[in-house]
This record gives structure tokens, C-alpha cells and sequence, in this order.
């Protein structure tokens, strides 16, 4: 795949406003380039990011078969997931114990079932179809849908009491589309679990690549907690709780005002 290429087909014919994702300043510096993807950092709200970004269909190209055929990654030791996923889940039901659940970026499906296995009516939605494959081949029983959170937004499914997004948000080029699509799914007091590498950490490495979490244009956007706080609340959310992170990660309860 042709990297330059598809940051070329991202920008299109038409000028394109180097602003921000998080803020949406334009006030940046140049940060480095890095797998042939330029990196900028705002000097409003710190946050890094790469522009330009990829547009959908070719994040969709990029992220099409990510484990090989599910033989790698994430779908290796799927019993461990579920136990994993089991307790993610339980320890969310102390904000909302049932209901209507939706993973963003589900994966292999492990914390759909997890949620079915907890009592709720659980959902997942991802862009790589051969995840998607593997969780309506392994668990049936559940929804999942083949696409980014703006076209399920379209798809009108009705409005959730737990949205679970883990490890995403960082892929995201349209990071306030992305939230703002998350928000109108969530019900009146709802709740969202959302986590991200965090850039800012005292952890992560002065020397970004060898940081595990650093590699565009896979990684394309790099909060940091005040960064990714003000976002959420930009969309109408209200901050729970934040998790403290002994690893270079962002954990963050926030809830949908009723």
C-alpha cells in the first residue's frame, strides 16, 4: 500500500485546512515525518497528529484483514480475551448494569459476548470484515455491523446504555465526527467507556518510535487527557471518572447527560 497515495486521495482536489482534529486551531508546528506521513503537533492543546488524513475508504483499505485471516494478534488465546473481556464488563455494570451495549471497534467480537454473557443486548461494529467474519461466525448470537460509527449512526439502531470504544479513537482521522456519532447513539444517561495511548504520559518514551502505540498512519492521532477531556465535552458529555494509568493510556468514564 502506497501511503503517499492515500494521503493524496485524502486531501482530493480541494484545499484542505490543516486544523486540529481535537481543537480544531490552526495553529500547529511541524513534529516529524514519520513512515512517509507528516506529524503536527497543536500548539493549543498538544495534541500530535498526521495530515493529511487518510479519507475512509482507504482507512477501510488499511485496516482490512489487520490479523491475517485472524490467525494473529488479538484472536491469539481467545479464552484469556473472554476472561479479560469478562471483567472489563463487569466492572462497568457499577455505572450501568444492563440494557443496550455497543463495542466500537469490536474486533473478534470477545467484549460483545462478554456484555451477552452479562445480561445485555450487545453489538459491535468494525471496519475489518474479516473481524467481523470471525465474531458472527464465534458468537452468532449477537449484532455486528461492517463499517465506521457514522454509517451505523445512519442505520438508525436505536440508542445504547454502554458504549465500549477501546484502543480507537487513536485510528481516527475525524476524531469530533467519530465522538459526536458516539453521543447521538448513547441514551439518556449513558455510559461510555473510552480509552487511547496517551502521549503525554511520563512513560511514554522521548524517542517516539520506539513507543509501541506510535505508528502512523495506522496511529494517526496522539491525545493527551486534557486534549481528549475537552473533546468529549465538546460533544455533550460529562466526565465520570479517569482511570489512573501506570502505562502511557487515557481510560475514561464519561456519561450522557439525561
Amino acid at each position: 500500500m502506497e501511503v503517499a497515495g492515500l494521503q493524496q486521495s485524502a486531501a482530493a482536489a480541494s484545499e484542505i485546512r490543516n486544523a486540529c482534529p481535537a481543537c480544531g486551531t490552526g495553529e500547529n508546528e511541524f513534529f516529524m515525518n514519520r513512515n512517509d506521513c507528516d506529524l503536527y503537533k497543536c500548539t493549543s492543546c498538544r495534541t500530535i497528529y498526521m495530515f493529511p488524513f487518510l479519507d475512509t475508504g482507504a482507512a477501510e483499505d488499511l485496516y482490512a484483514d489487520s490479523y491475517e485471516n485472524a490467525t494473529t494478534g488479538y484472536f491469539a488465546k481467545v479464552d484469556k480475551k473472554l476472561r479479560r473481556s469478562r471483567a472489563r464488563v463487569r466492572r462497568l455494570q457499577r455505572y450501568t448494569s444492563s440494557g443496550r451495549f455497543l463495542d466500537v471497534g469490536c474486533n473478534g467480537g470477545f467484549v460483545v459476548e462478554a456484555a451477552t454473557e452479562a445480561g445485555f443486548d450487545a453489538h459491535g461494529l468494525d471496519i475489518d470484515p474479516v473481524s467481523i467474519a470471525y465474531a458472527r461466525q464465534h458468537y452468532p448470537e449477537n449484532s455486528f455491523f461492517l463499517g465506521v460509527v457514522e454509517r451505523y449512526v445512519d442505520n438508525n439502531p436505536g440508542k445504547f446504555d454502554l458504549i465500549y470504544s477501546s484502543e480507537v479513537i487513536e485510528h481516527v482521522g475525524n476524531v469530533k465526527s467519530f465522538v459526536k456519532s458516539i453521543a447521538e447513539l448513547m441514551a439518556p444517561g449513558g455510559v461510555l467507556y473510552l480509552t487511547t495511548p496517551d502521549i503525554s504520559h511520563w512513560r511514554t518514551p522521548r524517542d517516539l518510535t520506539k513507543w509501541d502505540a506510535f505508528g502512523p498512519p495506522a496511529h494517526c492521532t496522539y491525545f493527551n487527557p486534557p486534549s481528549l477531556i475537552a473533546l468529549l465535552e465538546e460533544v455533550g458529555l460529562t466526565i465520570v471518572y479517569r482511570y489512573l494509568a501506570f502505562k502511557p493510556g487515557i481510560k475514561i468514564i464519561a456519561r450522557k447527560p439525561k
